[in-house]
């Protein structure tokens, strides 16, 4: 047992899972393949090691095809999208090829050559600035997890085999992350609920979790080492809050509190005078949207789909992806691919770079390798033959700029009978800003970028914990440059949009409104928060 003995020790995490769990306590064995052997082969035994590693990966897929059908009955057919793309990693050719590079030239075991490949990947998607595809990196994780228990004949399980451990029923999982694999294979039917030191709201598995009905908590830094199975706890999804060892009345006030059951936002009615869009990552997430009645997709960050593997990187799966959001709610804010080397695509094989917020990305590959962004165009144009489309081009500097990145839409869609298309820049760069004016003779629309433009702006990484306390949004430069937009968009009477973290907190949104903005993009669960604050605001 751990060394809590008193009671009520009450911890804050992220809440991920809406829901209160009160049992007792099972850890999962993700360190199944720490004692694994990592070996230099014989060249003789080349090809029998390939062949190996070719069957290991068949095997892992077979058994996501199991698991893909499980999740499809007893959670539901979005669930189990998410084990699609894992098969559809794990089966990438590109994958195997750098595997079997490794083996043949390095002399590799397969389990080495599968860890160094998949490790490559989760890491570079780990230090991307898109919190989003951030949490998406714990795919190639689980695919290496898979591969490997295959070839060294494990799985996953809980790790206690003690009298007093729950593992059979009633209880809540403890682990350090909070996996795909985790969520789904320990039964729902048992488990209360989970809490884990690492996993966003938006990953995988806590999407899982909210659609199991398990209440979910994650960033409790070193909760591995302050329980132990069989111990009591109480897990709060609402709050974030985690009480070990509560106390009977801490118990009794909990489940009084929230005797009612899960609790979902509400829809909130648009508010006149202001529009909340919602920011949407994959077209599935566009569920969600609909269901906070947002008045339309304000940011459809198309590049994720295809990063993912959710969706094929070729017109036609395109266009099917984009006609379903289109056609679930309108409009549509789309923005092209933002795809660099801070957000790597393995197949197009970009080089490394050391500054990639800096680098090649966004509109600046558009100029670089227009022939990649042939699919996306395509089918965009071909979209606007049944809906009006909105593009976005991120990262835009200058005029000159945007005039060039709708000149290459243009001609990457030769051939196709266009609708009606608006073509809009996205103001993330500061000398974006600067020159609003010119951009606003050019664009049908603008949106503003908050997250990259307080970056550039204060030469600040964002996600950098060491410099996190000068990512400030209220100092005045800030302000000056959204002015200067707002001016410029009200001058040319076109519409300005603002996403990003700034545009869902509403403690900036009397000074947003003050300015002059009115077109809001957020998170999808955030629309009825931003609707309540503005209602709030016009009643006092």
């Amino acid at each position: 047992m751990s060394a809590i003995l008193e009671r009520d020790v009450k911890v804050n995490g992220i809440p991920l899972s809406d829901g209160v769990a009160v049992g007792r306590i099972c850890m999962f064995n993700e360190n199944r393949h720490s004692q694994l052997s990592f070996f230099k082969i014989k060249k003789s035994g080349l090809l029998e090691e390939v062949a190996r590693l070719d069957k290991a990966i068949e095997q892992a897929a077979s058994r996501l095809d199991s698991i893909t059908e499980r999740v499809r009955d007893e959670i539901g057919p979005a669930e189990a999208e998410i084990f699609i793309a894992q098969k559809m990693i794990m089966q990438d050719n590109l994958l195997r090829e750098r595997a079997h590079k490794l083996i043949n030239e390095e002399l590799l075991n397969s389990e080495l050559a599968v860890t160094r490949v998949l490790d490559d990947y989760e890491a570079r998607l780990q230090q991307m600035d898109d919190q989003y595809i951030r949490e998406r990196a714990s795919d190639f994780g689980e695919v290496k997890r898979r591969i490997l228990d295959v070839l060294v004949n494990t799985t996953p399980n809980l790790q206690c085999d003690q009298p007093h451990c729950q593992k059979g029923r009633n209880r809540v999982v403890v682990a350090a992350e909070l996996t795909p694999s985790l969520t789904v294979e320990v039964s729902a039917r048992h488990t209360l609920g989970f809490v884990t030191e690492g996993g966003g709201q938006s990953s995988h598995a806590a999407i899982l979790a909210r659609s199991m009905g398990v209440p979910a908590v994650s960033g409790i830094e070193g909760i591995l080492d302050k329980v132990a199975c069989g111990e009591e706890i109480l897990v709060n999804g609402y709050t974030g809050e985690v009480v070990l060892n509560p106390s009977e009345n801490t118990v009794r006030e909990m489940r009084g509190k929230y005797a009612d059951g899960v609790r979902k936002p509400a829809a909130v009615p648009p508010v006149d005078g202001v529009s909340v869009r919602a920011n949407v990552s994959t077209f599935e997430e566009v569920a969600d949207a609909v269901e906070m009645a947002a008045e339309g997709i304000g940011l459809y960050r198309t590049e994720i789909d295809v990063i993912t593997a959710r969706v094929d990187f070729d017109e036609e799966a395109l266009y099917k992806a984009y006609r379903h959001v289109a056609g679930s709610l309108s409009p549509v804010y789309f923005r092209i691919f933002d795809i660099g080397s801070d957000k790597p695509l393995p197949s197009l094989g970009l080089a490394g770079e050391d500054n990639p917020a800096l680098g090649l990305r966004g509109t600046r590959l558009l100029f670089a390798r227009p022939e990649t962004f042939r699919p996306q165009v395509r089918a965009l144009a071909r979209l606007s033959q049944e809906f009006v489309v909105h593009v976005m081009y991120p990262m835009i500097v200058d005029c000159g700029q945007f005039v060039e990145a709708r000149r290459i839409f243009g001609q990457l869609a030769e051939g196709i009978d266009i609708g009606t298309i608006m073509h809009g820049a996205m103001f993330e760069v500061p000398s974006a800003c600067l020159a609003a004016r010119r951009l606003y003779s050019e664009i049908d629309f603008g949106s503003i970028g908050t997250n990259d433009l307080i970056q550039y702006l204060y030469a600040i990484d964002r996600n950098n914990n060491a410099v996190a306390a000068d990512f400030k949004p209220e100092r005045e430069e800030l302000w000056e440059l959204l002015t200067l937009v707002v001016k410029a968009a009200e001058e040319s009477g076109k519409p300005l949009s603002v996403c990003g973290e700034l545009a869902g907190n509403p403690l900036y949104l009397q000074r947003m409104l003050s300015i002059g903005l009115r077109d809001f993009s957020v998170n999808a669960r955030v629309v009825p928060v931003i609707r309540q604050a503005v209602a709030v605001m016009g009643k006092e």
